[in-house]
């Protein structure tokens, strides 16, 4: 089968085409900017450059691909906003899909995108949800919380760096996943009919609070956290403001969200109907423990490293003391 992937330089993107190819796929990436996607040529892949929000740039992509699997969305530094990406762009590409008779598609959606009509991002997801299932497709939504790589930035390096963790509102208890289990259950949908015209929560273990993750990083790394919390009032304040710019429109959009992770309300869900209709083991998916284990092992074996090194070379660089001459 040889599949399209869209957004396959993003964080998930790349987990998706690398499992793919690992499974022996024929993968071919849509990508704005073949220089940058470099990485996923070395892989194996092959590159098309194109963007959703170009309609013409579409259907030369679509030649010969048999499904698509899509993880665009756009970036807070992105031109376009992400009205213009995630769902103009989502239309685009799924009318493209059907246009040229490619039944298998697979997307990439928020747990409770329903509950917040409000927040620009979860009620485009729930409109292109809607928009699928109305398509004809014969699609497969899988449901998100959170991805672990993120938490890295968030957590892991400021704590390690001793700068400021900021937390924000009541700390909302998240399902984080390993976007390489993700992309598992993502490949996998492609091989089991059971997943057609069907959604999916794909979430981790079990959910973790802000609180929680940083005992865990202090745990692993040693080190304590210098911890400042944001309020919801200054988060609306900050996407009140940001909107008056045009280049602010995805970070505004970006604090929306941030008040979905602020609310105190769960993202979660049950993973009993997932794991047993696509046939994966449970004891398979990575743990936060364990995701956090291996980046501070690897961090800290490198900063020992790096610590030697320098050390050595200090050393070299030191120059040997002349003996002392009585000269009289």
């Amino acid at each position: 089968m040889k599949l399209l992937i869209v957004g396959a330089t993003g964080t998930l993107g790349r987990q998706v085409a690398r499992q793919a190819l690992d499974q022996g796929y024929k993968v071919r990436c849509l990508v704005r900017s073949p220089k940058k996607a470099g990485f996923l040529k070395e892989w194996g892949a092959e590159l098309i450059q194109g963007d959703i929000c170009n309609q013409e740039t579409l259907a030369p992509a679509l030649e010969g691909i048999e499904a698509v699997i899509d993880a665009a969305t756009a970036r807070i530094t992105d031109n376009l906003s992400i009205k213009e990406v995630d769902w103009q762009g989502k239309v685009n590409l799924i009318q493209a899909v059907k246009n040229a008779g490619i039944e298998r598609y697979i997307f990439f959606s928020i747990i409770n995108a329903e509950k917040y009509p409000t927040v620009p991002l979860m009620d485009i997801k729930r409109c292109t949800e809607l928009f699928l299932a109305e398509s004809g497709l014969n699609y497969t939504v899988l449901r998100l919380a959170g991805f672990m790589q993120g938490l890295i930035g968030q957590y892991a390096i400021p704590i390690l760096d001793n700068q400021v963790v900021w937390v924000t509102g009541e700390s909302t208890p998240v399902a984080y996943m390993n976007t390489q289990d993700i992309a598992k259950f993502a490949i996998r949908a492609l091989e089991v009919p059971e997943t057609e015209k069907q959604t999916f929560p794909v979430v981790g273990t079990r959910a973790w609070e802000a609180y929680e993750i940083i005992n865990l990083c202090e745990r692993l790394s040693g080190q304590d956290a210098r911890i400042s919390r944001a309020s919801l009032g200054l988060l609306r304040l900050m996407r009140g403001v940001t909107r008056f710019f045009k280049w602010g429109q995805n970070a505004a959009d970006r604090f929306a969200f941030a008040e979905v992770l602020a609310s105190g309300k769960p993202l979660d869900a049950s993973m009993e109907k997932t794991y047993q209709t696509f046939g994966i083991d449970p004891a398979e998916t990575t743990t936060m423990e364990e995701y956090m284990q291996e980046y501070f092992t690897r961090i800290m074996k490198k900063l020992k490293e790096i610590d030697y090194e320098k050390n050595k070379n200090k050393k070299k660089r030191k120059k040997p003391t002349k003996p002392y001459r009585n000269q009289f």
